[in-house]
């Protein structure tokens, strides 16, 4: 006797949906499936290989090449924040450097060492890490109700006034920054009493300060990548994009406009302190002077030339942005019309840079809005439609 009831049918949809799918991966039928963080095979495998080719590179490079390592993961976690306000929000902001600050001297306060009248205290990094996003993200909580008012070009110098006001504060909050053009010792990588600067010795291989930093920095990144990708395919992702797209038509169809501008702000302030307090490690010595509006435009760069509403885009762009100066650097003895200051050349190196960066940011948004990661779109589309033209 057969059954016929409602777990038999539901068994056999299975198996027949299963069938159907076998030889068609990208067909879904349902939607959780098609917002699953890994929904193909695909995309496992190539997340796998990139985290073990970037957790091996520091084994073949030398300590400048790792500490540029540690900087490019830095701007990635602070482009992916910055991202989720201007990508996925479509809120665009000029004033990440000044939350950038402010989580370098959260960090600072919290995690360094008290020297002629600059207050420190000598915390563990597991407090004073979060703590140096949770500051920035109540300051951006504060700041939100008052950016959710305005939009477009009015939102941007909104934003660049918190620049301004920040590097004013900065300049004359003497205990905590140690003043202009003086500058204090960043946090102290203390990690439950282990320091992270110290050279370590792992299975018999001996890892300097560097490379034990630059591993630090990239679990920190991998938890905050994960998060935000989370963050993009849930409901407040999807408000977020709705709010992008059209904020009246959002508002009609029910999502909050003050709540979801709002939890933009502090999500992205969050990971700006976060960036920021490593950002400072790697420094080495900071000062008011580093959080400005250039540091700003840098990673609207990293956005807009990697690929906005886009984690991996993000990535690409830090990789871009922070690789470049390096790259020049090398190649400046091949290039016409290049020299070092004070050698005679038409344009400085640092000259050189700054003219290719301004030029690429003007590429990408004319030619390709959706940067490196729409490149990639594009170059993938083609093979996987190869030989055919559509």
């Amino acid at each position: 006797m057969s059954s016929t009831g409602p777990a038999s049918s539901s068994r056999t949809d299975v198996r027949s949906s299963a069938r159907s799918l076998r030889g068609r991966p990208l067909l879904y039928t349902r939607y959780s499936d098609e917002l699953r963080i890994f929904n193909t095979a695909a995309k496992r495998g190539w997340t796998i290989a990139a985290i073990a080719v970037t957790a091996a590179l520091p084994f073949g490079l030398d300590r400048d090449l790792v500490s540029l390592l540690s900087t490019i993961v830095v701007f990635a976690i602070g482009g992916i924040g910055l991202n989720i306000l201007t990508g996925y929000a479509g809120q665009v902001s000029l004033g990440h450097a000044f939350f950038l600050g402010l989580g370098a001297y959260t960090a600072a306060v919290l995690g360094g060492e008290e020297s002629r009248g600059v207050i420190g205290l000598g915390l563990d990094m597991a407090i004073w890490l979060p703590l140096a996003g949770i500051v920035p993200a109540v300051v951006g909580l504060l700041v939100a109700p008052l950016a959710a008012r305005v939009r477009g070009l009015y939102l941007a110098i909104l934003t660049l006034g918190l620049v301004f006001i920040g590097e004013h504060i900065f300049k004359e909050a003497d205990s905590i920054t140690g003043g202009a053009g003086v500058g204090r010792a960043p946090a102290e990588p203390v990690l439950f009493g282990v320091d992270l600067f110290a050279t370590k010795e792992i299975l018999g291989y001996r890892m300097d300060r560097f490379t034990v930093f630059f591993y630090a920095c990239f679990v920190v990144f991998l938890v905050m990548a994960f998060a935000a990708r989370n963050l993009a395919r849930s409901r407040f992702g999807r408000a977020f994009a709705a709010v992008r797209d059209r904020d009246v038509a959002a508002e009609v169809m029910g999502v909050n406009l003050l709540r979801t501008k709002t939890l933009a702000f502090v999500v992205s302030s969050f990971y700006a302190g976060i960036a920021g307090a490593l950002l400072s490690i790697i420094f080495g010595r900071i000062t008011p002077e580093n959080w400005n509006l250039f540091l700003s435009i840098d990673f609207l760069a990293v956005i807009f030339i990697g690929g906005l509403a886009t984690i991996s885009g993000s990535i690409l762009g830090a990789v871009f942005v922070v690789g470049l100066p390096k790259l020049v650097q090398v190649l400046s003895d091949y290039i016409p019309l290049a020299s070092d200051v004070g050698q005679g050349g038409i344009f400085t190196v640092f000259q050189l840079e700054s003219i290719l960066f301004g030029l690429l940011i003007v590429i990408f948004l004319v030619l390709e809005p959706r940067g490196l990661y729409g490149l990639w779109i594009r170059v993938r589309n083609y093979f996987k439609a190869w030989p055919f033209s559509y």
